[in-house]
């Protein structure tokens, strides 16, 4: 009891070392994804939308100037000579002098000459439900972002695993073929020389033979996938396709029962965020009804021949307002296809979450059948074992047939194959379930 106790603790302790190993290339990989730079980008990217947003709250400033020299073109004729010249000639008569001179008539031009503008000009919005929806808008798609980085790294989390229990497929399979080339090379040893002592024909040694060349073979195709394997792994990490990858061997299966989590899945959270940003939308397009109020002040100084003194200092402020009445029925059916939008959002919301529980159950179902085959796998390469053993045993004491060895060698290699692809195939689905349950936890 208490050595299956110490074999367990034993098998568990490699799977943590294993495990945690998995866990800090999985860091690595989200670390050095590229994609995942890039989603950061648009996070930034809305990070400061949002922020422009919010600069629409404050008031704007700017200073403005203009100068002007005119000559020509419309005037404004003043008759202020018609109008004081007979009133000024008879002061003249009745005073007896000339104290009253003669006006002539005027004429202005109404394009200012030799004239300047010179002032600081402020607005700022006092009522404007539109940017009110723009920065909760903003916000929103912000979160989006977020939700749609946290989706693609589960996906990579998934894919980085499913690499990993591949690589470490292909790697046992070397073994196992290192293990089965070393058994049929000492098999054609012994053939040989039971063949120079004229026990055995000719049949056994050629068999012999072509299966070294076979196992060979199977060995040179196991490398070539293997090293497939690893390349694909470090793509996933981003870093050189030749890079070592270390690796502990265990051969626990996964856990076979997860409970349901898909209502936590990012895919319906991003549907919920869709729905809520639509939402205001609406209210985004229903705030065209409501009135705009903006304040404005000016302060500057003017004045003719570049003059400046305490006449030329001015101010001028005020509020503004702006309210449509009519505009076709624009906004109305704008606001139809946002309705339009919701109802798809809902129906799209739905299907989801059936497709996600349909993905949780065929995973769950996946693995369980998984597990299944493992201990099959695992019961038959005991058996495997246990009758390749016999058979050797009685082929070296002249009691069985070469080819009777053979089939038995075979199904031993078989097995531990069979084995080997069902343990990680297990592991494989159980990642799968993994991701189709949103279990991982990010650090």
């Amino acid at each position: 009891m208490k050595i299956k106790l110490t074999f367990a603790i034993l098998c568990l302790g490699y799977l943590g070392y294993a495990q945690n190993k998995l866990e800090s290339y999985i860091q690595t990989g989200l670390k050095n994804n590229e994609v995942i730079r890039q989603h950061n980008f648009d996070i930034n990217k809305s990070m400061y939308a949002l922020k422009e947003a919010r600069a629409l709250f404050y008031p704007t400033v700017s200073l403005n100037g203009s100068y002007t020299k005119a000559d020509g073109g419309r005037t404004i004729d003043i008759p202020i000579g018609d109008m004081l010249n007979p009133v000024y000639r008879t002061l003249n008569q009745i005073t007896n002098s000339n104290a009253f001179p003669m006006l002539e008539n005027q004429s202005v031009l109404i394009n200012p000459d030799n004239f300047y503008d010179a002032k600081i000009h402020t607005t700022m919005p006092l009522l404007n439900f539109e940017i009110i929806y723009n920065k909760r808008i903003k916000n929103q798609q912000t979160t989006l972002q977020k939700i749609e980085l946290e989706i693609y790294q589960r996906e990579l989390v998934k894919e980085i695993k499913i690499a990993y229990y591949k690589y470490l497929q292909s790697v046992e399979g070397i073994k196992i073929y290192e293990d089965a080339l070393a058994l049929v090379k000492e098999n054609q040893r012994v053939n040989q020389a039971l063949f120079k002592n004229e026990k055995i024909n000719r049949t056994a040694v050629l068999r012999s033979d072509n299966e070294v060349i076979r196992i060979q073979a199977n060995l040179e195709t196991a490398r070539q996938t293997s090293n497939n394997a690893r390349s694909y792994f470090n793509f996933l990490l981003n870093q050189k396709l030749d890079t070592t990858i270390e690796i502990e061997e265990n051969e626990v299966p996964p856990i076979g029962a997860m409970a349901e989590n898909t209502q936590n899945r990012e895919e319906l959270q991003k549907l919920t965020q869709a729905k809520e940003i639509n939402e205001n939308v609406s209210k985004l397009t229903n705030s065209y009804w409501l009135p705009k109020v903006s304040g404005f002040a000016d302060f500057g100084a003017q004045d003719f021949d570049f003059e400046a003194d305490k006449n030329s200092r001015y101010y001028f402020a005020g509020v503004g307002l702006e309210w449509n009445i009519f505009s076709g029925n624009k906004n109305k059916w704008k606001l139809k296809q946002v309705e339009e939008d919701s109802k798809k959002i809902i129906s799209q919301t739905d299907n989801v979450k059936h497709q996600l529980l349909l993905q949780f159950q065929v995973s769950q179902n996946n693995l369980k059948s998984a597990l299944e085959q493992f201990n099959a796998d695992k019961n038959q390469k005991q058996s495997a074992k246990k009758y390749n053993d016999d058979i050797t045993k009685l082929y070296k004491e002249g009691q069985a047939i070469y080819i009777e060895l053979l089939d038995a060698q075979n199904q031993w290699v078989n097995a531990q194959l069979n084995t080997n692809i069902s343990l990680y195939n297990s592991w494989i689905a159980f990642a799968e379930l993994e991701r189709a349950n949103a279990t991982f936890t990010f650090n």
